[in-house]
């Protein structure tokens, strides 16, 4: 049922690093991106792949892992993900990406979710390091950068406390506590 995957769909920041992803299972994800709508059909998205070590590690160094964990500097070695996908937004077809970088990301995060993977979009991208790492051309904006691997730590969602906050926590079995609005609060009658 797809409220289920999209239940399991979580920020997954930890991973099994001795469980690899490779490029064809990368290409099924893109595949889906593909086949997902774009505004006015441009389909002006590119993406740079990346599943070595040293690939994945220059790309680790670009991210700023959890606003609301400060003490936390991202996953430690052995717990990084196996992969990534850096999603970009050519230029030289359109200058406003609109809705397609969230459509895509989230076709990608589902069809990785159904596959037993977990992800995590990162917008907080040093883009300069990373643009300069890659050679990544300038007519290619740095839109996100989507980090894959198989997940090793539970994430629950749950409602909001009392107090109204919306900012994520890892209690002390490191288990990472999601709080949502409830339905209800949503919706304007």
């Amino acid at each position: 049922m797809l409220k289920d995957l999209v239940i399991r769909n979580r920020s997954y920041r930890r991973f099994d690093e001795s469980k690899k992803i490779n490029r064809e299972e990368l290409l099924e994800l893109i595949d889906l991106a593909r086949l997902s709508p774009s505004a006015s059909n441009l389909q002006p998205l590119r993406y740079l792949l990346s599943y070595s070590e040293d690939n994945n590690q220059l790309i680790f160094s670009t991210l700023a892992w959890a606003r609301y964990l400060p003490n936390w500097e991202g996953p430690s070695s052995g717990e990084r993900p196996t992969a990534y996908i850096v999603m970009l937004g050519d230029k030289n077809i359109t200058d406003n990406f609109g809705v397609d970088a969230g459509i895509a990301a989230q076709s990608i995060l589902l069809g990785a979710n159904e596959n037993g993977w977990g992800g995590c979009i990162f917008g907080n991208v040093a883009k300069n390091k990373l643009r300069n790492y890659f050679n990544i051309p300038t007519q290619y904006e740095i839109l996100y950068v989507l980090a894959l691997g198989y997940p090793v730590e539970k994430v629950q969602i749950e409602e909001i406390g009392v107090d109204g906050s919306i900012k994520y926590w890892r209690d002390e079995k490191q288990v990472h506590h999601v709080p949502k609005r409830n339905l209800s609060d949503l919706i304007i009658s």
